[in-house]
């Protein structure tokens, strides 16, 4: 009865919003420039110290997400392009990228009062990892891989720097790993990892001017501007909505069902479907497929057809979701010689059953929901 019940409502969930007769797939890809485990050493000193580095999904990231190298694109990339659709397109990803990182020894040097950040460039730099730059401009150029905005950090700064000035334990031992993601037990079951979740009401200006930074640095980073937004986990407070509007995005990436915040612990339901528009001439795009090889106890593969399978049945555009975390090898070779193992085996079996599939990015799917590109 409860599978029925899934069914039914991934059903309905597909009934709002712009329709089209094109079969459409878009992969949405989140977390590229975050540099989440340094390493498998710090991931066992850190679980031997007793955090909790293993409840709910944050094993697989904790033991095979870091940040990417050019051995991490150069491999997606010949997968992508391995597969064309009737246009001539290859399979693209949108990567939805945070362009900075806390710098931890700035932030120790203030005694922990001030907080500070790298930008991704220094980041690669720092981690030894060369060529990144051209090599995402490469990328871009063969249209196999798209960075939109994710955020700047994928860190609530505001809450994170609360916890290290009121010397949380747990907070500090992690900070000296140069580590914040673990499942922190926090005010009104906040995480580190969302962005913009909102411990306190004051934490919006913060907020505001993160999103503005965070947009000039993207531009900085990848030579073009952001037009898609995908805020971190989830949770955001809408008004920041207009500050991404005024920093040139068009489109907002968001659950059907969002949990807007407010601070101390106040939140609102909203609902979203694709193509619906905002009071800032936003769109809505709406992710409607999962695809997580690193996720264990599921078929990837079989499940990711199902949910595209669905979509096309609604005349809907099948957006997959689908993390860095699957196609990392910086700590685990294998987790990501298997992930893309998993994603030739996806594309494959979507060209075999819907031959005429268009890949799309994020921002031309927008463009279309919109009427400004047929």
């Amino acid at each position: 009865m409860t599978n029925l019940i899934a069914k039914g409502i991934k059903e309905l969930s597909n009934l709002p919003g712009w329709r089209s007769k094109k079969r459409i797939v878009v992969f949405e890809s989140d977390d590229w420039g975050a540099f989440r485990m340094p390493s498998l050493k710090v991931y066992e000193q850190l679980r031997a110290a007793g955090l909790d580095m293993d409840s709910g999904d944050a094993l697989r990231y904790n033991i095979n997400d870091t940040l990417e190298d050019s051995s991490d694109l150069e491999a997606l990339f010949e997968v992508l392009n391995s597969f064309k659709d009737p246009l001539g397109n290859p399979a693209v990803f949108t990567a939805l990228a945070l362009c900075a990182n806390p710098d931890f020894e700035k932030i120790r040097h203030s005694g922990f009062q001030q907080y500070f950040y790298e930008s991704l460039s220094d980041s690669y730099s720092r981690y030894g990892h060369t060529n990144m730059a051209p090599l995402w401009q490469q990328g871009m150029q063969r249209g196999l891989m798209f960075p939109e905005f994710h955020g700047r950090e994928h860190l609530n700064v505001a809450a994170w720097m609360r916890a290290l000035q009121n010397k949380d334990s747990e907070t500090r031992m992690a900070f000296d790993h140069g580590y914040w993601g673990f499942n922190n037990k926090h005010a009104f079951g906040l995480m580190f990892q969302a962005a913009f979740d909102l411990e306190k009401p004051e934490d919006l200006k913060i907020q505001h001017g993160i999103i503005k930074s965070g947009l000039k640095l993207f531009s900085e980073q990848y030579k073009r501007a952001a037009t898609v937004f995908v805020p971190p986990n989830g949770p955001i407070n809408n008004e920041l909505e207009a500050t991404a509007a005024s920093g040139g995005i068009q489109f907002v990436s968001s659950s059907k069902i969002q949990r807007e915040v407010f601070g101390n612990g106040i939140t609102k339901t909203r609902f979203h479907y694709p193509g619906q528009k905002n009071k800032y001439g936003q769109h809505y795009l709406t992710r409607n497929a999962f695809f997580e090889p690193s996720q264990s106890g599921q078929d990837p593969v079989g499940s990711c057809l199902k949910d595209i399978e669905v979509a096309f049945r609604w005349q809907k555009p099948a957006v997959i979701s689908t993390h860095r975390v699957n196609y990392i090898g910086g700590l685990r070779e294998e987790n990501r010689s298997y992930g893309l193992e998993l994603l030739k085996q996806l594309l494959k079996n979507i060209q075999l059953k819907w031959p005429e599939t268009l890949f799309m990015s994020s921002d031309k799917l927008g463009l279309l929901m919109a009427g400004k590109n047929q």
